[in-house]
């Protein structure tokens, strides 16, 4: 039994591991988007792209990884945690792979417009959520769920840049009567918003690891709007 236990946590080890790994190649596939996007480097676009298919692969192999953990090992409740929680962080992983693919895809349609002035946030939003990756990916390595709180509370910040980023675009679109700068300024649009998703999905993956630590799963981030959008029954409870 002992062996058969050590051989179950170094299978958890390596499980770990993967998912650090993805994290660092979406890091990675982020920062070469935002690089392109900067530059209006069409080849490094393109790179992304072939970054992304990593990504997806690796997502596939770990859920093969967790499948085959759960049905071969029959793990107790913490071990079990444990593996849902990477199940559902690793789909996380992967879309916010495709927000940076998005981010790719806008470099070309770009580089055939004519250059609009580019808000300030919008790279402050790009820094903020790649270190909130980072966070997250340390706060499930280390198993702290501090850190993973301190991660999700970061989504306000990203949400406050991209507002502000959205008014600064809004104005300059309303300034020009050009189609050419109009699109231009869309897709600048476009970028804060894979942006703001990114920030979401980094927030879910913090509360997963709230999630698999103390075994309680909450939002940390609710939407006021939604919130206040949902009508009164008119009874209290």
């Amino acid at each position: 039994m002992v062996i058969i236990r050590q051989r179950f946590e170094q299978q958890l080890n390596d499980l770990r591991t993967d998912v650090i790994k993805m994290g660092s190649m979406v890091e990675e596939e982020l920062t070469t988007a935002l690089a392109a996007l900067e530059d209006m480097d069409v080849d490094r676009a393109r790179a992304v792209f072939v970054a992304d298919t990593g990504v997806n692969a690796l997502r596939f192999d770990l859920e093969e990884q967790c499948f085959s953990l759960i049905v071969t090992q029959q793990p107790a409740a913490r071990d079990l945690r444990a593996i849902v929680s990477v199940m559902n962080m690793i789909v996380d992983l992967e879309r916010m792979g495709d927000q940076a693919k998005g981010i790719a895809k806008i470099v070309p349609h770009l580089a055939r417009r004519p250059q609009v002035p580019r808000p300030p946030e919008l790279r402050q939003m790009g820094d903020l959520v790649i270190r909130m990756l980072n966070q997250t990916m340390d706060a499930y390595a280390q198993s702290d769920a501090d850190l993973a709180l301190q991660v999700a509370k970061q989504d306000d910040e990203v949400d406050a840049l991209y507002s502000q980023v959205f008014t600064q675009i809004m104005l300059q679109m309303a300034r020009t009567d050009s189609a050419d700068l109009i699109e231009a300024n869309y897709e600048l649009l476009r970028a804060a918003r894979e942006l703001e998703r990114f920030g979401d999905l980094a927030t879910n993956v913090a509360e997963r690891v709230i999630y698999m630590v103390t075994g309680r799963f909450q939002e940390i981030n609710v939407d006021r709007s939604e919130v206040m959008a949902v009508p009164s029954s008119g009874m209290e409870l």
